[in-house]
């Protein structure tokens, strides 16, 4: 095996995804486990989990990707969907246990719209924002062909939007977000205020697909409130592309359907609509290729 390879880091809600990748973003060794509901637990899930994935490797660097908030500069996190992590050592963590490997970490928004701009639906775009509908709704944004993460490492982050500020709370504290109209688990919310009885996201969307109305209309509510977001976001930062990607988003044309009716009620003024809205190509690959992006050399620039 290459030995020129980074350690990939891809930490959410629902899953801790790691894998060694080289600099063609291949990825050589990958393995997941679901996300572990107590500090204790998590701490134990990462050390197995990086020691397996690193065994007979050595690795350049660890690049980290976390739910949100980060804080890169002091190597800290407060996932809002992971309630055992609140200014949590998350870079310290890694160093006990793969002493010597420099790391770097950022938002696991900004490590989605990196690996899509690296390798996949954002190849070539000179602005764009990659958006992760999931456990929760994230958002990471490129801007004249380099990632933009912001003061604080958090810049995109479109989940906690305000899409409407009477809407329902957000578990960020605050009201109307658009990940309380967005993600799987506000939709399946809603939905089950409505009368709808089904397990989670899964289930909502395989109902959606055969029609059923409340399905389809928590889709439709929760595509709304995305839209304005999104809206929001292009007027603000001049985008050209949205990449969307999670598990919310592999529902398809569920999503993208009534999404793109909803934006073009919103995208009116004349240099936002030749924004284009496009499924990630990477899929579940996104977050963890651009967490190996962010720790990996920058490119070179073209020879002129």
């Amino acid at each position: 095996m290459d030995h020129d390879v980074v350690l990939a880091v891809d930490i959410g809600g629902t899953k801790i995804s790691a894998g060694l990748v080289g600099a063609d973003g291949r990825v050589h060794r990958q393995a997941e486990v679901a996300t572990p509901a107590t500090e204790a637990l998590l701490e134990e899930a990462m050390s197995g989990l990086l020691t397996s994935v690193s065994e007979g490797a050595s690795p350049r660097a660890a690049g980290l990707a976390s739910a949100g908030p980060v804080d890169p500069r002091r190597g800290r996190v407060s996932p809002v969907n992971i309630p055992a992590w609140r200014d949590f050592r998350l870079l310290d963590l890694v160093a006990a246990i793969l002493p010597g490997v420099p790391s770097v970490l950022v938002g696991d928004g900004i490590a989605a719209a990196l690996g899509e701009h690296w390798l996949g639906a954002g190849r070539g775009v000179e602005s764009m924002l990659g958006i992760v509908v999931s456990t929760g709704v994230g958002g990471g944004l490129v801007l004249g062909g380099a990632a933009y993460p912001g003061p604080s490492g958090n810049a995109g982050h479109i989940g906690h939007v305000v899409a409407d500020p009477a809407g329902p709370p957000c578990t960020c504290g605050a009201t109307g977000c658009v990940e309380a109209y967005a993600s799987g688990p506000s939709m399946v919310r809603w939905a089950r205020g409505q009368g709808w009885t089904g397990a989670d996201a899964r289930a909502l969307s395989a109902d959606a697909a055969r029609g059923e109305a409340v399905a389809l209309a928590a889709f439709d509510r929760g595509t709304q409130a995305l839209a304005r977001g999104i809206a929001a976001a292009t007027a603000l930062c001049d985008l050209d592309r949205i990449v969307i990607g999670g598990g919310v988003a592999a529902a398809g044309e569920l999503l993208f359907a009534p999404l793109r009716t909803h934006l073009a009620g919103f995208l009116t003024l004349d240099y936002v609509q030749r924004l284009t809205v496009v499924p990630s190509a990477l899929g579940r690959s996104a977050g963890l290729l651009g967490a190996a992006r962010s720790a990996l050399p920058a490119p070179h620039p073209a020879p002129a």
